[in-house]
């Protein structure tokens, strides 16, 4: 249905059928390279985060740390909090001039950026709160592939003298592998469909500079061009599958290598 609707031009009253029209109209706009770029660097950032974090917080967190418990919860919090909630309020806390965030910087004499005004950490600066939000869904994943590992093979570590670094290089990290490539997936897709904390937080700009594939559909659509918008929805489609089919590809022979 979504595909016979991008081939038309249509309003909530009628249409007219303009068979590929929509899709050069939408490889014609010219914020579209930025868009794709700016997805695609998105998902890289987040996604490689949310492992890195994922995987240390769920060492940390199956430990004998103690208050364990307590922390699994924090950090699973922000996953459960509305993400347009979390954009209003990192927007708020990192506004130029009265954010927290730059004035605990001028207490130690930095003086902060305009972080969401500026074209160099715009992006950057939602694609942390992307992960500072999602990264409770990593830490979890982990935690239950951690646990799941046999203890003896911690065992043989300890007897052959290796420490708690031996204990991570040759056993947490490997034996965690199918956690990593959930996380990978995961992640990775909702980095290519990202949408909603761009929207809240810079709406694209300043400019188009923090654009995304998402961002562009949704302008596209406030505008009324809805042909125009499904068509870039089809092509969103493609670009995430044409991208997540070999590298779920990938990670599955990784995962099947012994």
């Amino acid at each position: 249905m979504a595909f016979y609707f991008a081939l038309t031009r249509w309003t909530l009253f009628d249409s007219e059928f303009v068979g590929l029209q929509n899709f050069r109209d939408f490889f014609a706009e010219q914020n579209l390279r930025i868009g794709f770029t700016n997805t695609l660097v998105y998902a890289v950032v987040t996604s490689g985060l949310k492992v890195v974090l994922g995987l240390l917080l769920g060492v940390l967190l199956t430990s004998r740390l103690r208050l364990r418990g307590f922390l699994r919860s924090v950090v699973f919090f922000p996953v459960l909090v509305s993400t347009v909630a979390v954009g209003f309020t990192f927007t708020a806390l990192l506004r130029p001039d009265t954010g927290l965030v730059n004035r605990a910087l001028a207490l130690v004499g930095v003086d902060g950026p305009d972080w969401l005004g500026d074209a160099t950490t715009a992006l950057l600066s939602v694609a942390i709160v992307d992960v500072w939000k999602g990264v409770g869904i990593a830490t979890v994943i982990y935690i239950a592939g951690i646990l799941s590992i046999p203890q003896e093979y911690y065992q043989a570590v300890a007897v052959d003298g290796g420490g708690a670094w031996h204990r991570f290089r040759h056993v947490t990290m490997p034996l965690s592998w199918p956690a990593t490539y959930s996380v990978i997936i995961l992640s990775f897709i909702g980095g290519l469909r990202s949408f909603d904390l761009i929207w809240t937080m810079t709406r694209g700009g300043p400019g188009f500079t923090s654009d995304t594939i998402a961002s562009i559909i949704y302008k596209q659509y406030q505008a009324g061009f809805f042909g125009l918008s499904t068509a870039g929805n089809v092509i969103l489609f493609v670009v995430v599958t044409a991208i997540v089919v070999p590298l779920n590809w990938f990670l599955g022979r990784r995962q099947a290598t012994p």
